[in-house]
């Protein structure tokens, strides 16, 4: 059956600071305490979705998780109103406050791993939400993402949502940051390639030294049992550990795929020359057709500006007349290598006839790009119609959208504002607005957070 790919995009939060929560990430620690502006990076995001849209590209949304998260804070052993309770935090913990007002979830390549029913052993697209255990603030995440997914796609004879794996430092999962799919056609069979950087349970294997290697070999392999995926369908690599010391936390920082295209730097990869040839031949065996690898050198890019620029956390999108775009980043532009190289991309790539910068520097001074800030669903037309339709993009809901952060949000938030009352009250009335425009039940999901 026919399918086309849609991305599935976070929208930011209200609570949308730089609090330089994510270790490891340089933008984000880089950034630590500066102002940030919920409203514009809303937008940015919004305008990104609306360009998308109007390539004809797939287009969904999904709403930001309710915060904060006072039923966390009372697990940890404070009691009281909620105003008391982040009165209590503000002055004896402002970190932990910042973790559980945090707007990450906005970063949905994280929020879980996509495989579509053309993979699965059993017929049905199977969602496994990640665990993102190596990241207070992240893992605090996982149930209202189930919670979230599980509403959209309800429909268990086409759908499986998986719970996130257990929340242990041997399965830390990141979600579909460390999966590429590859196909020759959406809705056929294809490569699933799945990156980790560290073995958990090999002491003596290979990691890095400085940074956190986030997703395990061990959770990689139990999102693979899940999905029920075959062995000629799937290619397992592992991160180069040298590339995770320069501040590519993720695979997406460093190599994006679609269809048949697969953009890597040399660093991306541990073994990368036999991994590649690997990925080659299954990719040829599986969809009878040759893949397409643009590997860029360090003389073309060096890693530090591969993080600074983000030009592998771009997206590849296949537009209606089977031409491909690289949406990247506005710092790819500004960055003299970052730029060359989409040049260079354009003119040894067939498949990609066009690049379209978008400005996206609220969340880019959190280290997310354009990549970091959607999720990948192929879906066929009997899965379009059976998910919840409040959430498929268009020009009214845009427009909905588009109002409700004007009305919403705020132009200016300091770290220190987290600890201000109204905030959490501004954001309930933004949630209950929300859950009617996108008639999500958004509100029940976080009233035990009240």
């Amino acid at each position: 059956m026919a399918a086309r790919e849609f991305n599935f995009d976070g929208l930011v939060g209200p609570t949308h600071n730089y609090a330089g929560l994510s270790y490891g990430n340089v933008a984000s620690t880089s950034h630590r305490n500066q102002v940030s502006n919920p409203k514009a990076a809303a937008l940015q995001g919004l305008e990104k979705m609306k360009q998308v849209a109007a390539l004809g590209v797939g287009q969904a949304v999904l709403p930001p998780l309710p915060r904060p998260r006072i039923s966390f804070l009372r697990e940890l052993g404070f009691s009281g109103s909620r105003q008391s309770i982040i009165e209590q935090v503000a002055k004896t913990d402002p970190v932990l406050l910042a973790s559980i007002y945090s707007s990450s979830n906005m970063w949905t390549a994280n929020a879980a791993t996509v495989s579509p029913a053309a993979d699965c052993g059993d017929g049905r697209l199977h969602i496994s939400v990640a665990n993102l255990a190596s990241g207070l603030h992240r893992s605090i995440e996982a149930n209202g993402t189930f919670q979230v997914l599980s509403a959209i796609f309800s429909d268990e004879d086409l759908f499986c949502v998986h719970p996130a794996l257990p929340c242990s430092m041997a399965f830390t999962d990141e979600g579909a940051a460390n999966h590429t799919r590859l196909c020759d056609d959406y809705g056929k069979p294809g490569i699933e390639t799945f990156v980790y950087g560290r073995a958990a349970l090999d002491v003596q294997a290979v990691a890095p030294k400085k940074f956190p290697a986030r997703q395990t070999l061990e959770a990689t392999q139990a999102v693979i049992r899940r999905h029920g995926l075959t062995d000629d369908r799937v290619a397992v690599l592992q991160q180069n550990p040298d590339a995770i010391d320069a501040g590519v936390f993720h695979n997406d920082v460093i190599s994006v795929g679609n269809q048949n295209v697969l953009l890597c730097h040399e660093m991306s990869f541990r073994n990368q020359q036999r991994e590649l040839d690997l990925i080659r031949q299954k990719f040829e065996a599986v969809c009878g057709d040759s893949l397409s690898i643009c590997e860029l050198k360090s003389t073309d890019i060096s890693i530090d500006d591969c993080v600074s620029s983000y030009l592998f956390n771009s997206q590849i999108l296949t537009r209606p007349d089977g031409k491909m775009i690289l949406v990247c980043p506005t710092e790819s532009r500004d960055n003299a290598s970052a730029k060359q190289c989409t040049e260079k991309i354009v003119a040894e790539v067939p498949a990609i006839d066009e690049v379209i910068f978008m400005d996206l520097r609220q969340s880019m001074n959190n280290g997310g790009g354009p990549a970091c800030l959607r999720l990948r669903v192929v879906l066929d037309d009997e899965q379009i119609n059976a998910i919840h339709q409040g959430i498929l993009f268009n020009d009214n809901l845009y427009g909905r959208l588009r109002t409700w952060v004007e009305t919403h949000y705020r132009d200016e938030l300091h770290v220190e504002d987290l600890a201000d009352p109204k905030l959490a009250i501004e954001i309930d009335a933004s949630i209950v607005a929300l859950s009617d425009i996108l008639q999500l039940p958004l509100f029940e999901f976080a009233k035990h957070d009240r």
